[in-house]
């Protein structure tokens, strides 16, 4: 019959017979190519390497009763095998004889222990009778000296008649409270006695017993094995100190045994000098092994006074103590002050494959509904309500910062409602595939087209959704109003790598997009509009503070240092043991995510798609949107933009630009100049009643953009196209 297997990594059976060279029968002989073959072979087991077995190793043996052990390789029963496995045992008894002394100078010593047993024996076999005993002679000393204060009274001469009966009765009754006294004494003196016989032959009957069997039938080595067994028994009973501590391994660490244990978290906490040698720590759970197997979880109080701060900030000590690595350990706030949550992996976390998205199983995504964002250290979903929410997420590059954008831009994809507006200052190809369903987008890293976006934002997005809120007697938008008008909707902002847009512009560009940005963020997200800043190098410079400490969810990849982990998450937290800097590159993807002002960080993965599942996803998203009718019609002109406002003077700056568009100028362009009497006349053409007076008092000229120009063969006073666009930017803060 074949033997199956599992492999160590992988839970598919397969026949051991291909795996793994037949054991050869005692008669066998090994040449030495086949040894070396052999032990090669058990190198490839022990690092978790199997591969097929070689050809020449097939050796025919039919396997009996013994030789059934399919879980033991062939090389154990070589040279080599047995002299590993003998040099095992040799270090495994040299440690354990090593952390036997040690123990013996310690109140676990079976010495003491053995000390502990007699004591409590004696004090069992004594009892508690003395207790009585004792009160009984105490009764007997009071009675006796009451009586002789009597008889002493009874026996004064020059005492009256009277008084003197009145005390030879106080006398008598003294006496028989004496008398009676005396006789509660001896009864429960004997009765101690007694009882302390029974127990006392109960305690030593057995090891009488046991000594004479042993005399009996091996002599002294008999009567020295049932010594030796009377002592163990000692030792067994005292086996908890005073104090009811059980012996455990002062060298043995949770990174060793993989076991935590109520007594080996306080000493942790001791070394970690988190608590004093004398504090212990107040469990709330016991240490318990999660259902999944993959981690330990205990909840517990810190001594009185002391900070859970504190704890929090000697995460290295307490992973030192603990014998793991830093990134296996995960402390957390309690529900008040003082409470730690702790979690102890036993192995890395989120070194394997990402999970599958959750978006490839959707048709639709509802953004005004949580979005899956990633999976926390217990393995459970992390889902993130982004309705009246913006985000940071920064991290070096490579750390995944991205694919964590990925997740709340293809959910937006998704919602065909929802209008993206995605720019990626460092032009690069993340935002690409999104470009045919983005409303508005940059992927040259160009701050002026930047500025253009945020003002159609500012000027366009955000009055239309104010009159909307408006109108439906509200200062915000919610899900339920999108439930009933189909005008109302949310919206995306991305802006990625800040920092470079800022290094590009002027200083006047910068501070304008600084401004309407924060402008957004702050006014934007009661009105639907998420904004999203990414960077690769967070700090001051990257992402304004004045812009950073507005966005209310972070997520912090893998950094190099703790202040930048604390430029994302806020100021405080690398310290309190929150720091992305512990993240290792083989955790790609994974980041401190804090879902809003106030909410405890955890240590999350985001969900990774990769390019064919984004292009899948996108496709969808287009499908979607072009059934709904919401694919962008391409960038919309600004005059029509200046008649969406529904200003009486943006319209007639709209009209006004129209008129020269409608007189074309070199190579097609609209004309750079136009006379006043012509735009009057396009002005009344279009029912808008502006006189030249008023036309001049909307747009205001300089001196020489007044002078008189060549015009059809006559000179005239007119308007420069470039005084018109700067008095829409002026107002409205919108640009061509």
């Amino acid at each position: 019959m074949a033997d199956l297997i599992r492999k160590p990594a992988d839970t598919t059976l397969v026949d051991a017979t291909k795996r793994f060279p037949q054991q050869p029968l005692a008669g066998d002989v090994y040449d030495q190519e086949q040894d070396t073959a052999v032990v090669e072979s058990a190198r490839q087991v022990l690092e978790g390497v199997v591969l097929d077995a070689p050809a020449e190793l097939s050796v025919e043996k039919t396997l009996g009763l013994v030789d059934d052990a399919p879980l033991i390789p062939a090389w154990t029963r070589t040279p080599a095998g047995w002299k590993a496995r003998t040099e095992g045992a040799r270090v495994n008894s040299v440690r354990s004889f090593r952390r036997w002394v040690r123990r013996q100078a310690s109140e676990h010593g079976h010495g003491a222990q053995t000390f502990r047993g007699i004591r409590r024996t004696f004090l069992w076999v004594q009892g508690t009778e003395g207790v009585q005993v004792g009160t009984a002679r105490r009764e007997v000393q009071q009675a006796q000296r009451d009586y002789k204060a009597a008889k002493w009274g009874y026996d004064k001469r020059l005492v009256p008649g009277q008084e003197k009966d009145k005390r030879r009765t106080e006398m008598e009754k003294a006496f028989a409270s004496s008398t009676t006294a005396m006789t509660k004494y001896k009864s429960a003196r004997q009765d101690a006695r007694v009882r302390r016989a029974i127990r006392g032959t109960v305690a030593l009957a057995p090891v009488a017993a046991a000594e004479g069997v042993g005399l009996h039938l091996l002599g002294a080595p008999g009567g020295l094995l049932a010594t030796c067994s009377a002592l163990a028994a000692l030792a067994l009973i005292g086996r908890r100190t005073n104090g009811g501590e059980l012996y455990t391994d002062r060298d043995a660490n949770f990174g060793d045994t993989r076991k935590l244990t109520d007594t080996m978290l306080t000493r942790v906490y001791q070394d970690a000098r988190v608590i004093g040698a004398d504090d212990v720590l107040k469990l709330l759970t016991p240490c318990t092994l999660t259902a999944d197997g993959k981690a330990w979880e205990v909840v517990f109080d810190l001594p009185s006074g002391t900070p859970t701060k504190k704890a929090l900030g000697a995460k290295d000590s307490v992973a030192g103590a603990l014998g793991v690595a830093v990134q296996q350990l995960n402390q957390a706030r309690g529900d008040r002050e003082g409470r730690i949550r702790l979690r102890v992996s036993l192995n890395l976390p989120f070194t394997g494959t990402p999970a599958i998205g959750p978006l490839l199983g959707v048709e639709r995504v509802d953004l005004w509904q949580p979005i899956p964002m990633g999976i926390n250290l217990r393995g459970q979903g992390v889902e993130t309500s982004w309705v009246e929410r913006s985000g940071l997420f920064g991290g070096e590059p490579g750390a995944g910062k991205s694919a964590a954008a990925n997740d709340l831009l293809l959910a937006a994809a998704l919602d065909p409602t929802v209008s993206l507006y995605l720019c990626d200052g460092k032009a690069g190809a993340d935002i690409t595939p999104f470009e045919p369903i983005a409303t508005m987008h940059d992927t040259d890293g160009d701050p002026e087209r930047l500025l253009e976006i945020l003002q159609h934002i500012w000027g366009v997005e955000i009055p239309q959704r104010r009159a909307l809120a408006k109108e439906h007697g509200s200062r915000k938008l919610t899900a339920a109003m999108a439930a009933k008008d189909p005008r109302v909707n949310l919206a995306v902002l991305l802006v990625d790598e800040w920092s470079s847009y800022g290094a590009a512009a002027d200083r006047k560009v910068r501070e304008e997009l600084e401004r309407l940005l924060r402008l957004i963020v702050q006014q934007g997200r009661a009105l639907g509009i998420i904004t999203l800043a990414a960077t690769q190098k967070p700090d001051s410079d990257s992402v304004p503070t004045g812009i950073r400490d507005i966005l209310s969810i972070r997520w912090a990849m893998r950094c190099l240092t703790p202040q930048a982990s604390d430029t994302i998450l806020g100021q405080g937290y690398a310290a309190a043991g929150h720091s992305a800097q512990d993240i290792l590159k083989s955790q790609r993807g994974v980041g401190i995510y804090m879902d809003g002002e106030g909410a405890e960080p955890e240590l999350t993965r985001g969900y990774y798609y990769d390019d064919d599942e984004v292009a899948l996803l996108l496709d969808r998203a287009h499908a979607l949107r072009a059934k709904a009718g919401t694919l962008p019609t391409g960038p919309v002109p600004l005059s029509d933009q200046l008649r969406e406002l529904g200003d009486d003077q943006a319209d007639i700056l709209a009209v006004v630009l129209d008129a020269f568009d409608l007189h074309p100028g070199e190579e097609g362009q609209p004309a750079e100049w136009l006379p006043g009497s012509v735009l009057v006349d396009a002005l009344t053409a279009a029912g808008l009643d502006v006189s030249a007076d008023s036309l001049g008092r909307l747009v205001v000229r300089t001196d020489e953009e007044k002078a008189k120009r060549l015009w059809q063969g006559s000179r005239a006073v007119g308007y420069p196209r470039s005084r018109v666009l700067v008095t829409v930017s002026d107002r409205y803060k919108l640009g061509a």
